[in-house]
């Protein structure tokens, strides 16, 4: 058989293969809203399997349908194998980025176990660097089962699980539970984690997250006892924090970037280093340019007296 576009009842569909896929209720009423208009833009893909017809693509259309009260669907039906399939799983997905890193990383697990390839035979398959394919891996095999589960159900985002990936198993859950009830974007959550590991006291741990707005508003170095100096000025503390801050944040970002997968950065991420240089350049001037103010400043008003 050909490949070949038929209308096919969506019951009629064998979704086994979306088990690798994340139930996302806002991107399905997403597409719902757009087939209430629009209709039907693309045909879903599915492959002959059994009888019946795997769905490889188009999960979101699918579900959308019970909504829409429709029964039946433009369907491209391929002739290909289950690891294929699979394969496919991704490839339909790259260009618009509708699936999440975990769940690429669901799919690239799948076929290590299932269908006995490594990581530099799924580098050749899916077209991708054997980097792309280890961090994807990396994901499932560094996070709690339970942060895994969460991911599945919507509840985080992958983002959220790349950061909550640096911390040990054991404390990934608090940390997630926290980023739930706060609804933090996946920036805040990085900020909150890098908080988090900064220190190794159980006491402070606690106290960063029951005091996240504190964390995200301040960049200062989380101790039992917050550094303040009794001989400065309120202001002359905060100046002083304020620096230290920005020491802090060149720290953390000196580590990334004695990373050795910064050296390997995907074509997306390539133009991350022209836009640091040019906007830590300018910040840094900036910043320098003021601090001389001020010190001129205020040497002349001591030469005044």
């Amino acid at each position: 058989m050909k490949d070949q576009i038929k209308e096919v009842g969506i019951y009629e569909f064998d979704l086994s293969l979306g088990e690798m896929r994340i139930m996302n209720m806002s991107r399905i009423q997403q597409v719902e809203k757009s087939m209430r208009i629009h209709g039907q833009l693309q045909p879903v893909v599915a492959r002959v399997y059994e009888g019946g017809f795997q769905l490889i693509d188009g999960f979101k259309r699918v579900y959308a349908c019970e909504s829409l009260l429709l029964d039946r669907l433009q369907c491209l039906l391929l002739e290909v194998d289950e690891d294929q399939a699979k394969v496919l799983m991704l490839s339909y997905n790259w260009s618009t980025r509708s699936m999440e890193a975990y769940e690429e990383a669901l799919v690239l697990e799948d076929l290590m176990a299932r269908h006995d390839v490594d990581q530099r035979t799924l580098a050749r398959q899916t077209g991708r660097s054997r980097s792309w394919v280890s961090r994807r891996l990396s994901l499932i095999g560094r996070l709690d089962e339970e942060i895994g589960t969460e991911i599945r159900m919507g509840t985080i985002s992958s983002s959220h699980g790349r950061a909550l990936m640096r911390l040990p198993r054991g404390n990934q859950a608090s940390v997630a539970r926290v980023i739930r009830i706060h609804n933090l974007s996946s920036r805040q959550a990085e900020r909150l984690v890098d908080a988090y590991l900064e220190t190794e006291d159980e006491k402070v741990q606690k106290q960063i997250l029951c005091s996240v707005d504190r964390v995200l508003t301040k960049r200062v170095m989380w101790s039992p006892v917050d550094r303040h100096y009794s001989e400065l000025s309120g202001f002359g503390n905060d100046l002083l924090c304020g620096i230290d801050g920005v020491v802090e944040s060149m720290q953390h970002l000196l580590k990334l970037l004695d990373d050795p997968r910064a050296h390997c950065l995907s074509s997306d991420d390539a133009t991350i280093p022209d836009y640091g240089l040019e906007l830590l350049t300018d910040g840094a001037a900036c910043i320098r340019e003021r601090l001389l103010q001020i010190q001129t400043s205020n040497t002349d008003k001591k030469d005044e007296r």
